[in-house]
């Protein structure tokens, strides 16, 4: 074969790669699509679907449904993504626990582990948990299925450049080479590796896991131990805000009050040092190896524990109407562990929220606000949604048998 051939028969591989790519993102986003609805949408040709679609089915990736009407002429049948064949494993790593899934393609969570610890050092909570996610990829409704990879969300940013964690601020960890120390307890775990932000893991999730009508943007906001957040804009494949050092979205390290209390970060007066899980047990002296939400529950009726919520509150409905104001997302989503404090935390940030996010424009046009009442394995689905991201798109290379 002369060189000629070889690039133009590596630019027709290249082709069906990108084509899989793009029909198979066509189904995660519109389920139930048909051949010819997909041919016109793509504006390629029936042949050219029909290919692409037979290596998915042949791979796994996608199922046929009921015979549907389509803009295409006759009746074709359904494409669905298959629930059955592959695994996407998710991890959080939080400062209370770790929490793992194994996610099919549509999101829906196979099977799930928490375990309750504080984590000590990175190296011996990578070994850690490279003997919970070996525990998991073992369970009968997984081994089952072919892993696609694994998603590691962290408590802190993560450089834009290279797999590093900067900082964990509430773990004391700095510049941590997370997946290298995982990866030397956990070599067989083929597929995709990669990490980020949990706030940013967390947001991915909650717009990519979704269809039908799906935000132009979206903004989570995690309230638990620490405060953060993830902004993600709605396109082909959807982007994270990052900034130029990963900062993106840190806004329990803006200020709200100079000259304030001294954060786990260095600077003074930071959003944390009002509303926080560390903060909340500092000002009402709750130790670290007790359960906040029973300790605050059981104490409700004293003056001081509704002060304290209060002020978080208030705190909290300060930093979404700032998020609103400097990024404007057209959904917000709070969740993290402090949404189980309830009312006495809640309603003094909504109330605030409600209150101020007309003023700048005078508008009655509302940013959709919604709280997630369990957010236990938010971040860890969310870092699996990211492995399937980038396996539909990396590239437009879609693992399939050719």
């Amino acid at each position: 074969m002369t060189p000629s051939e070889q690039h133009k028969a590596g630019d027709l591989l290249f082709l069906k790669r990108l084509n899989r790519s793009a029909i198979l993102d066509m189904v995660r986003r519109t389920p139930g699509m048909t051949r010819a609805d997909i041919a016109i949408k793509a504006r390629l040709t029936k042949a050219t679907v029909g290919t692409g679609v037979q290596t998915l089915l042949e791979g796994g990736w996608v199922i046929e449904g009921e015979l549907q009407k389509s803009g295409g002429g006759r009746p074709g049948r359904a494409l669905l993504l298959n629930d059955q064949y592959h695994a996407l494993i998710g991890a959080e790593v939080g400062v209370h626990g770790l929490r793992l899934v194994a996610c099919s393609l549509t999101g829906g969570i196979i099977h799930q582990e928490h375990l309750h610890l504080i984590p000590g050092s990175p190296e011996a909570t990578a070994a850690i948990l490279a003997e919970q996610l070996r525990d998991l990829l073992h369970h009968p409704e997984v081994a089952s299925r072919h892993c696609l990879g694994l998603g590691v969300a962290l408590p802190g940013p993560i450089s834009p450049s290279q797999p590093i964690l900067r900082l964990a601020p509430n773990l004391g960890w700095h510049d941590v080479p997370f997946l290298d120390l995982l990866h030397q307890h956990l070599p067989e775990l083929e597929g995709l590796w990669l990490m980020d932000n949990e706030a940013k893991s967390a947001a991915f999730g909650e717009l990519y896991f979704r269809t039908g009508t799906v935000p132009s943007s979206l903004a989570y906001v995690s309230a638990g131990t620490g405060i953060g957040s993830g902004v993600v804009e709605n396109s082909q494949s959807p982007l994270v805000t990052r900034g130029a050092q990963g900062l993106a979205g840190e806004i329990g390290h803006t200020v709200l009050q100079p000259g304030g209390l001294y954060c786990h970060c260095g600077n003074r007066g930071c959003a944390e040092t009002l509303v926080s899980g560390w903060s909340i047990r500092a000002a009402l002296g709750i130790a670290e190896e007790d359960d906040l939400h029973a300790a605050v529950r059981r104490r409700l009726h004293e003056a001081d524990v509704g002060v304290t919520l209060r002020r978080a509150g208030e705190a909290l409905g300060t930093m979404l109407l700032n998020l609103h104001h400097t990024l404007n997302p057209s959904e917000i989503v709070l969740g993290g562990s402090l949404t189980q404090l309830g009312a006495p935390l809640l309603d003094p940030a909504m109330d605030y929220f409600e209150a101020n996010q007309h003023r700048l424009l005078g508008t009655q046009q509302r940013v959709q606000l919604r709280i997630v009442e369990d957010s236990t394995y938010i971040a860890a689905r969310g870092a699996a949604a990211q492995v399937l991201a980038q396996a539909i798109h990396q590239a437009g290379d879609v693992p399939a048998t050719e």
